[in-house]
């Protein structure tokens, strides 16, 4: 099933979606590989197509990552900088994300399907430009995934938390941890209703700067 839903409008709706999962719907393959098509077609750091795309369903596998991921949640809501501590414009909009994301690390292994985009080698300690240029071979793979299941009537959230624990997660799914990076987690499913609307946003004014940093467009 396609939405037929325009460019833009895949492009303003995709959320990240956790309490609109449906759970008991299970995700056919054949749709996840229509949508990794799309995410194939993405551009890569000098055109190296180095990713692997690992889709996880198995229901003990999904639950051992699900540990992984609560016993990395638990840490990152003591942090500074998690969404659960942190100061926003608009407090209620934050209340709704941390409630959706607690929600989602709860119910984590209940995500019919996950998908997790990998690249050759290890990224750690790698330098600004070679770090920028690699994930920067993964990103738009995996978000034209995301935006490709928008269409499809499926909704994703991109995680990283079990990255905590990347190598107990290689260990799960049978990643040689040494030659592969995991670089996220996105958990897939049909959504319950397929109405997103694009999220509040600040004004471009606000964070768009002209030729020069702090001079904004008029």
């Amino acid at each position: 099933m396609k939405l037929n839903l325009s460019a833009d409008e895949v492009l303003s709706t995709t959320r990240a979606v956790r309490k609109r999962l449906d759970f008991d719907r299970p995700v056919e393959l054949s749709v996840i590989k229509e949508c990794l098509e799309y995410a194939v077609q993405a551009p890569t750091g000098s055109n190296l197509q180095g990713w692997q795309w690992l889709v996880v369903t198995d229901p003990e596998k999904r639950k051992g990552l699900a540990d992984l991921y609560r016993q990395g949640w638990a840490m990152y809501t003591q942090m500074a900088g998690a969404a659960t501590n942190i100061e926003s414009a608009d407090p209620d909009q934050q209340a709704r994300v941390v409630d959706s994301a607690t929600y989602m690390a709860e119910n984590f292994e209940k995500a019919p399907a996950m998908l997790i985009p990998c690249l050759p080698g290890r990224l750690d300690g790698l330098p600004n430009m070679a770090a920028t240029s690699m994930y920067g071979s993964i990103l738009p793979g995996a978000w034209s995934f995301m935006l490709a299941a928008r269409e499809r009537g499926l909704g994703t959230a991109w995680t990283t938390i079990h990255l905590m624990f990347e190598e107990q997660a290689a260990q799960i799914l049978g990643i040689p941890y040494a030659e592969v990076t995991q670089c996220a987690l996105i958990t897939i499913g049909y959504t319950k209703g397929t109405d997103f609307k694009p999220a509040k946003r600040p004004p471009i004014e606000t964070v768009m700067h002209l030729d020069t940093w702090g001079s904004r467009p008029g």
